[in-house]
C-alpha cells in the first residue's frame, strides 16, 4: 500500500461507510478527502456529469437523514459554520464513478482502496449472516431436545413418586424374611 494511504486504514474507511436507505454509502465529504479534493470540487464534477450518477450511484440526503447523521457521527451544525448544504451519499459504484470523473491518479488509486474496503465489509456481513443461520439451527435443535427431555421427565416422574412420602417404598420380589412354609413341596 503506498505511503499516501497510510492515513487511511481499511478499518477507518469501513467506519466511514454508512447504511442509508438500505445501501452502504460514503458521504461526499469523506469521499472528497479520500480522493484529495475539496468537497465543493467533487460535487461540481458530479453536477457536470449528472448522467453518470443515477439514483442508485449517488443521492442527496433528506433533511431528516441529515439530522440523524448529525447526532450519530458528529457532523457540525450549519448554524455554527459547518455544513450548509445537504450532503450527497455515494454507493460503491458511485464512488468508482466519481474517481473516473475526477480522473486524477490519486482518485484512481484511492478508488481501488475504497472498493477493497467495501469488499471487506460485504465479506463481514456475509460471515455474520452465516453465523446467524447456524445459531438459529442450534436454537431449533435445542428446542427439540428440550421438548424430548420434558417428555422423558413427565414419564419418569410418576415412577419416582410412586410411594407415599414418609413411608418406605413397597419392596418388590422375594425377601429372606418371608416364611418358608409357603414354598415347601
Amino acid at each position: 500500500m503506498p505511503e499516501e494511504l497510510g492515513a487511511y486504514s481499511a478499518q477507518a474507511m469501513e467506519n466511514r461507510i454508512l447504511t442509508l436507505r438500505g445501501q452502504k454509502v460514503i458521504l461526499d465529504r469523506d469521499l472528497a478527502a479520500l480522493y484529495g479534493v475539496k468537497t465543493l470540487r467533487l460535487n461540481e464534477a458530479v453536477k457536470r456529469n449528472k448522467d453518470r450518477f443515477p439514483g442508485d450511484f449517488c443521492f442527496q440526503l433528506t433533511r431528516e437523514e441529515f439530522t440523524r447523521l448529525i447526532s450519530q457521527i458528529a457532523i457540525s451544525n450549519s448554524g455554527r459554520g459547518g455544513v450548509r448544504k445537504l450532503p450527497r451519499a455515494f454507493t460503491e459504484h458511485g464512488a468508482l464513478m466519481a474517481a473516473n470523473v475526477l480522473n486524477s491518479p490519486k482518485a484512481i488509486e484511492m478508488s481501488l482502496f475504497l472498493v477493497r474496503a467495501f469488499i471487506k465489509l460485504r465479506e463481514r456481513l456475509s460471515a455474520t449472516a452465516e453465523l446467524e443461520k447456524r445459531l438459529e439451527s442450534i436454537e431449533k435443535s435445542l428446542i427439540s431436545h428440550d421438548i424430548a427431555l420434558r417428555d422423558i421427565y413427565r414419564k419418569l416422574k410418576p415412577l419416582l413418586l410412586a410411594h407415599e412420602p414418609g413411608k418406605p417404598p413397597k419392596r418388590i420380589g422375594f425377601t429372606a424374611d418371608e416364611k418358608s412354609k409357603f414354598y415347601r413341596a
